[in-house]
């Protein structure tokens, strides 16, 4: 570990939005030769504060330091000045441009008024050397893989004699093999002096380069750790906020009876995206999905739902073979998605209420057997009383209507086209207690009708109140089945925290 003092040093900053505290007092120390990871759940601040540290926002107070002295970058083109480089999760270069071209984007060598083609080859053949890797720089980039890709976003970042190298989630398109010619980079980059700041959610994957870690909680420092003096299971409390002991009471919610499957996963994967994996859906319960952000829960809704297309493994549908390859096909065979993201990918901001609820339903029938006006008023009228929508009326433009009430409306949608398996993919996040007591109380109704739940949730307490059995992720990877009385917080954060030789999947 180095031995060198501070590169970069944060004091007391702060970062505010309408509503929202962001970043609160947030200290942090990045050291040269130094691989530093920034952990924390969705929410924790890591994305605030890499903006503040390259431009992106202006902190509202505290200091910044960089090699001693204060800075204050507007733009990441300043920051970039300073010596700070980020290379994001998605390679952000120009694919139909040659690799060399992308390196020196925005910086090429001229002479008298035009660009020296040969200077600009040589210059990125050195910047590739400095990654390790030996390709034609003269090809478009789009002809390589996406590793090669990301290391070539790390050989332009570095082309401007950075100081500090912030990867944020540079391995979450990678394989195991690509991710592990990436840290052999890091590794060496980390040796020479450079300051490297690593943001991501796999758990092997912070051990295996990290020397310090750093963990956010809702805008706040919860502390600074060296990696090997950390254990996974506290480290995941401090992410989650609770301590092992409080996660200890069993849940003893009564389980369905087990009836057949409606849907099966056999070694289903996705280069990338997930491991393959088996996992299995019976009608009247509802499968909890658990694991850190991150850790391919959404990827396994995804692939059910055809938005994904596997690359491995079987899917069935009451035990019969089973390709879905669209969100159309997947609604044929009466599947409904509540996504995540319902701002973006779930509700129709422009439409009414009542068009949203009735779109999977119009989708589902076809276009020429269209749902009159009538029957979709009578829907709307429907679910706005049995789910307690509140809003002046099914002809309000649904942007209008609060959070919860808006995935009111996405439950609606689908619920109207009568689904056999429904995937709630965080579907009480930020939404009030209330709205999400009804959801909870809709999801038993729902089971009790026969209706299948794959039901995914940052939320461990609520993934345990609400599961007739859990599922447990990590990196990507399934590492654990739980039913019965085995369903509790602490087996589930054991799960998690548990190393790959420890894994309990079956």
């Amino acid at each position: 570990m180095s031995n060198l003092g501070p590169l970069l040093s944060l004091h007391g900053v702060s970062k505010s939005f309408p509503g929202v505290k962001a970043l609160v007092n947030v200290d942090f120390t990045a050291r040269a030769g130094e691989v530093h990871a920034l952990m924390g759940e969705n929410g924790a601040g890591k994305s605030t504060l890499i903006k503040v540290l390259t431009g992106v926002y202006r902190r509202d107070s505290g200091e910044m330091l960089l090699e001693g002295k204060s800075i204050d970058p507007r733009s990441p083109q300043e920051a970039q000045a300073l010596g700070i480089s980020t290379v994001y999760q998605e390679v952000n270069l120009i694919p139909f441009l040659s690799v060399a071209e992308n390196i020196c984007l925005g910086r090429q060598p001229t002479r008298f008024g035009c660009i020296r083609w040969k200077a600009i080859h040589e210059r990125a053949l050195k910047a590739l050397a400095r990654v390790g890797i030996d390709i034609d720089v003269s090809e478009p980039l789009s002809s390589y893989s996406i590793a090669i890709q990301q290391l070539v976003a790390i050989a332009r970042a570095l082309d401007i004699s950075a100081k500090l190298l912030i990867l944020d989630e540079p391995t979450s398109s990678l394989d195991a093999h690509e991710v592990e010619t990436l840290f052999r980079v890091i590794r060496k980059l980390k040796v020479e002096g450079l300051g490297i700041i690593f943001v991501t959610h796999f758990l092997d994957q912070v051990y295996a380069v990290s020397d310090r870690i750093t963990v956010l909680r809702n805008g706040k420092l919860v502390g600074e750790y060296e990696a090997a003096a950390l254990p996974r299971l506290q480290l995941i409390s401090r992410m989650m906020g609770k301590e092992l002991a409080e996660f200890e009471m069993q849940n003893a919610k009564g389980r369905p009876a087990p009836r057949d499957a409606f849907l099966e996963l056999r070694g289903v994967g996705r280069r990338g995206s997930l491991q393959p994996i088996d996992l299995s859906i019976r009608a009247g319960e509802v499968v909890g999905l658990a694991g850190l952000l991150g850790a391919g829960r959404t990827e396994t809704a995804r692939l059910i739902f055809g938005i994904d297309q596997p690359d491995s493994g079987e899917l069935r549908v009451e035990d019969r073979s089973t390709r879905i390859d669209s969100p159309r096909s997947a609604i044929s065979h009466r599947l409904g998605f509540c996504p995540e993201d319902r701002k973006s990918e779930g509700i129709i901001p422009n439409l009414s209420v009542r068009e949203n609820i009735v779109l999977a339903l119009q989708s589902s029938e076809g276009w020429i057997r269209y749902v009159s006006r009538e029957r979709q008023h009578q829907l709307a009228d429907q679910f706005i009383r049995g789910l307690n929508i509140v809003t002046p009326g099914p002809e309000q433009p649904v942007r209008l209507l609060s959070g919860g009430n808006q995935q009111k409306v996405i439950l609606a949608r689908w619920l109207a086209s009568h689904p056999r398996l429904l995937l709630l993919d965080e579907p009480t996040r930020g939404i009030d207690v209330g709205a999400k007591l009804e959801i909870e109380k809709l999801m038993v109704r729902l089971t009790g009708e026969g209706m299948a739940i794959l039901f995914i949730s940052s939320d461990v307490e609520e993934t345990v109140r609400n599961s007739s059995r859990v599922v447990v992720l990590r990196d990507r990877r399934k590492v654990a089945e739980l039913s019965g009385d085995e369903i509790s917080e602490g087996n589930i954060m054991r799960a998690i925290a548990a190393t790959q030789t420890e894994d309990t999947s079956r």
